[in-house]
């Protein structure tokens, strides 16, 4: 009975029984590690459902604020735009009322030789024989060029360049050209070629390769002696040495538009003279 008595009145062991006492002396909970572990993460997941939920309901009130922006935005872009479409058709019916009061006083005041004026001026379109020489990059050239080519050199992208352009329209005027035109854009005698980055400008319009050269003269003439001057030499240089492509034929019947505009500075008709 002696031992069964112990074990009924002492069913822990002395070991665990100072284990528990020391646990309660130093304040510690007997929760394990696992389960503190268990509720810090589904705390953590509250916490993170409470921020996603707070967001979801600021984003619901702001919408409609950020769409009304939004569709004012896109009316003040589109009235911009239609502004820019009046002005520009405006632009276009003063540049017409201008040519035409360029021709008025061509006839005028030139004479019988106020078309021949118009003519050289770029004033009117023209018609007639010539040569189709068109000037492209090279195959594949590369896109990141350093700008215009400068005098020291050629550039090795295979690009065209404005230098290049100039040379060209420059060689036709002195083969006998009578009249120019670079992608139909007209050139007179107040026309520029120029560089803008990789971009060539003509009259500061943008052009893009190929560029298409259309010059009105004798077609066969006007070819050869082309080819054979130090600016055709220099055409067939870039072709050879750089892969710039190039080709020149003669046709019967080119047209050329008229100069967008021709503006005067410094000339004005004498009076009591025709303007010859």
């Amino acid at each position: 009975m002696s031992l069964l008595t112990t074990v009924m009145d002492h069913s822990l062991d002395e070991g665990y029984a100072e284990a528990a006492a020391r646990k309660k002396e130093s304040g510690t909970t007997g929760v394990p590690k696992t389960l503190r572990a268990k509720l810090g993460l589904a705390l953590g997941l509250v916490l993170a459902a409470l921020v996603v939920t707070v967001g979801a309901a600021q984003a619901r009130i702001a919408a409609p604020v950020l769409a009304k922006e939004r569709a004012e935005l896109i009316d003040r872009v589109e009235a911009a735009t239609t502004d820019a479409d009046d002005l520009e058709d405006e632009v276009d019916d003063l540049r017409n009322d201008v040519n035409a009061r360029q021709r008025a006083a061509l006839r005028e005041h030139g004479g019988g030789k106020a078309d021949l004026v118009s003519l050289l001026s770029g004033a009117t379109p023209v018609r007639g024989p010539g040569v189709r020489l068109v000037v492209n990059d090279k195959k594949e050239a590369d896109q990141g060029g350093g700008g215009p080519r400068d005098n020291g050199g050629f550039s090795d992208t295979g690009r065209v360049r404005d230098r290049d352009m100039q040379r060209v329209v420059n060689g036709l005027w002195q083969s006998g050209a009578e009249a120019i035109a670079i992608n139909d854009q007209r050139l007179t005698a107040l026309s520029a070629i120029r560089a803008a980055g990789d971009a060539i400008l003509v009259d500061n319009k943008p052009l893009v390769p190929p560029y298409t050269v259309l010059a009105v003269g004798d077609g066969q003439q006007l070819s050869t002696r082309f080819q054979n001057s130090p600016d055709g030499q220099y055409l067939h240089a870039l072709q050879e040495n750089f892969g710039i492509r190039t080709s020149i034929s003669v046709a019967d019947d080119l047209r050329l538009p008229a100069a967008p505009s021709v503006t005067v500075r410094t000339a004005e008709p004498k009076a009591g003279k025709s303007a010859s």
